[in-house]
Parts: structure tokens; sequence; C-alpha cells
């Protein structure tokens, strides 16, 4: 009788972890998503996303925008650019933000190009690394607003006083893509948490 009542509750729990830790997860992407504002930093970083022949795609271009409005704002005096290129692409992810910053009138020596990284943590792990060899703790990060909680969650875990500046991307969590981004989002953030932590590593490449 001990050991069924002491399975029926560990069903019970495990049921509720499973239910409860990603609404969890979901409502701390949706709010900081919704919420989240820059402060006074050493640098700003614009995550990378797709681009062609050198064209920031629609995603990669809300990012560069949005960096460009906050360091002129003053909030920042360095720009992080990073990403790298898939084969046979003539460029980076990186430089294709840099040269969209210069056209936003972004002097090239306000503009750091680190052209590495598929992904997240890849990307993470080297503009972090970019920021220690210039003594930069704190960082703003311009990525989707769906994507600034793991983004500045992997920052923190990194060592760097993360602040996020969301884009004006898909902010809306009862539209069919928000609720799309918010899902995938919360698994992306779930799979960091664990199984990165064992050594498998899921890119999260955004091809869009």
């Amino acid at each position: 009788m001990f050991v069924f009542k002491f399975a029926k509750r560990l069903i019970t729990v495990i049921v509720l972890l499973i239910v409860v830790v990603p609404l969890y997860v979901a409502s701390q992407i949706w709010t900081t998503g919704t919420s989240s504002h820059a402060v006074a930093s050493d640098v700003i970083v614009v995550l990378g996303a797709a681009q062609f022949n050198g064209t920031p795609t629609p995603v990669l271009q809300l990012r560069i925008d949005k960096a460009s409005e906050v360091f002129k704002s003053g909030l920042a005096k360095k720009i992080i650019t990073v990403g790298g290129g898939a084969v046979g692409d003539r460029t980076t992810e990186a430089q294709s933000s840099a040269n969209s910053l210069r056209a936003h009138g972004i002097a090239s020596k306000n503009i750091i190009v680190v052209p590495i990284g598929r992904d997240t943590l890849t990307s993470t792990k080297n503009y972090v690394a970019e920021m220690k060899k210039h003594g930069w703790k704190s960082v703003i990060v311009v990525t989707d607003p769906f994507h600034c909680y793991r983004a500045i969650s992997m920052a923190k875990d990194l060592g760097a006083a993360a602040t996020c500046a969301p884009d004006k991307g898909q902010a809306n969590l009862w539209s069919s893509s928000g609720a799309r981004y918010v899902i995938r989002e919360t698994g992306a953030y779930l799979a960091y948490k664990t199984i990165d932590r064992i050594g498998i590593h899921l890119s999260d490449h955004l091809k869009n």
C-alpha cells in the first residue's frame, strides 16, 4: 500500500512538473519579450539571423534597426555584430549587419564584427569572449521579443550583465505565429537548461 501511494504521488509530481515548468518558462518568455528595456551598458550586440548575399532578411533588418536606435540614444558606445555564414555564402550575418549599421550612419570604429556563430549559444559564447577582451561587463542584446529571455539567460550564465532591447518583431502571444514562437522558445530554453548541460547541443539557427 505504501509503495502504491508513493508511486501515485511521484507520478502526480512528475505530471505537475511537465505542465508547470513549461508554462512558467513560457510566461517568462512572454513577459520578458513585452516588458524588457535596455539600460546603459558597455556594448550592444546584434544577434545574427539569415542574410542573402549581404542583404539582411527582414528578421535581421529589424534587429539592425533597433540596434541603431539604441546606439543613437546613447545607451552604449560600441556595437558587436555576431553571426557566421552558411556554406557557399559570400559574406556572414555579422558582416551583413555591420554593413547595414554603417548605412545607418554609424562609424566603422564603433562596430566590432564577430563572424562566428550559427545559433544563439555559439554566438553568445563568442561575443562574450570578445567582450572580455575589451574588459566589457554589460551588454544590451538586440533580438526578437520572444528570443530575449533565452538570449539574456545565456549571456548571464557566461558572466555578462545583460538586458534586452527587443526589436519591433512578433510580440503577440495570441497570434498563431506568436504562439508558435513562444512554444519553440520554451522548448529551446528547456533544452538549453537540460540536455545542453550534458554536451548535446541543438542548433536553433533562424532561417528567415
